[in-house]
């Protein structure tokens, strides 16, 4: 899949709608792609909001690396494109 449409933005916009869930900053957090091995921080990814929720795609290959949806009180993540997420839990450590 070739990405000549550029109406995306980067995956810092997840942010707010991430931190519902994590504790430390998931932007910073990297992961690799589980279709062509990529590995960036979540902040590279190219984030599409325009759905029922939002889709992040991998920088490289386009692959979609996670899924979040909020539906009432409840939400959906999904991050089956990715082979692993590792976060940096010293900071949040610091903070407490």
């Amino acid at each position: 899949m070739s990405s000549t449409n550029y109406d995306y933005l980067d995956g810092n916009a997840a942010a707010g709608e991430l931190s519902k869930v994590f504790a430390v900053d998931i932007t910073t957090a990297e992961g690799r792609c589980g279709e062509c091995g990529t590995t960036k921080c979540l902040a590279e990814a190219h984030l599409y909001m325009h759905g029922p929720g939002l889709v992040a795609r991998c920088p490289a290959c386009e692959h979609v690396l996670l899924r979040l949806v909020n539906v009432r009180e409840h939400m959906f993540l999904d991050f089956r494109g990715m082979t692993y997420l590792r976060l940096d839990t010293s900071r949040s450590e610091e903070a407490s």
